[in-house]
């Protein structure tokens, strides 16, 4: 009892609280200070940054969440700091915060590898919205691309959330980055059909549809002696807003020129061979 009054006798002695006193507020008025000017700072350079990442043409979304993500970690610094001017050691905290991002990390692995492909989709743009693209063994339009997934609408209306990793880690192919795209037909006639005579046959549909385009100039290839057929290869180019459509036409006109000429389209078939053996038994 007698050396807990002799402590606090010290502690309160006024020659001795003062100087103390005087040393905790200069103290905390500079990590006030650290705090404020710190904070105001952390959101300047935010906000630049904000808009340095929007003119650069990057997703509005991808713009908020990495402005979000710099502004809590300079906050972050801005408070140990503080601390640490207000002599509080801050080792501890480090540790807990080291702690406690490894645990997240590990936990969070699988969001944090679509977030960071997410990232390279929108900052690469294979693709943007609205294109028709194939891509995870998926064909859809772009309808929207988010941190952690993209969402393709098919085109039986079908609305599919693809996970972005699966995306990025696989071949993607964008239909709609050039104007024009080939048509790639192959028709088969038969082998006692004349190849010459086709090839007119096929080239005059060609030259009657309005939205085959004239450059580049339609192919025509002999590709293959099939097993019933002689193939050959059609590519005309067309406007891809007119590739379906026109493929559909091509087929019908092609198979009906054909037919008009006498030509036959051939259809995969087998000849079977009967032998009957006629054995006797003694």
């Amino acid at each position: 009892m007698e050396s807990l009054r002799t402590v606090l006798t010290t502690w309160l002695d006024p020659q001795l609280t003062g100087p103390v006193a005087l040393s905790w507020a200069l103290n905390l008025l500079a990590a006030v200070l650290v705090f404020v000017i710190g904070r105001w700072f952390a959101k300047a350079l935010t906000r630049w940054l904000g808009s340095a990442i929007a003119r650069a043409d990057v997703d509005e979304t991808l713009t908020r969440f990495l402005s979000s993500i710099v502004y809590m970690v300079l906050l972050v610094v801005v408070a140990l700091t503080a601390l640490s001017t207000l002599g509080v050691n801050t080792t501890n905290f480090l540790a807990v915060f080291a702690a406690a991002g490894l645990a997240v990390g590990l936990a969070l692995k699988d969001s944090l590898s679509n977030f960071a492909a997410g990232v390279m989709l929108i900052f690469f743009r294979p693709f943007k919205t609205g294109d028709y693209i194939e891509a995870a063994g998926i064909a859809g339009t772009v309808d929207s691309i988010k941190i952690f997934n993209t969402v393709l609408k098919t085109g039986d209306n079908r609305v599919v959330t693809v996970p972005n990793a699966l995306i990025y880690a696989d071949t993607i192919t964008n239909f709609s980055t050039e104007d024009k795209r080939r048509i790639d037909l192959v028709i088969g006639i038969g082998y006692d059909d004349d190849i010459a005579r086709a090839r007119a046959l096929i080239q005059g549909v060609l030259g009657q549809e309005d939205r085959v385009l004239e450059e580049p100039a339609p192919a025509m290839l002999l590709v293959e002696l099939g097993e019933s057929s002689v193939n050959i290869a059609v590519r005309p180019w067309v406007m891809r807003a007119d590739y379906g459509q026109v493929r559909s036409d091509l087929l019908e006109h092609i198979k009906r020129a054909l037919e008009n000429a006498g030509l036959s389209i051939p259809y995969p078939q087998h000849d079977l061979h009967i032998v009957d053996k006629v054995s006797s038994h003694k």
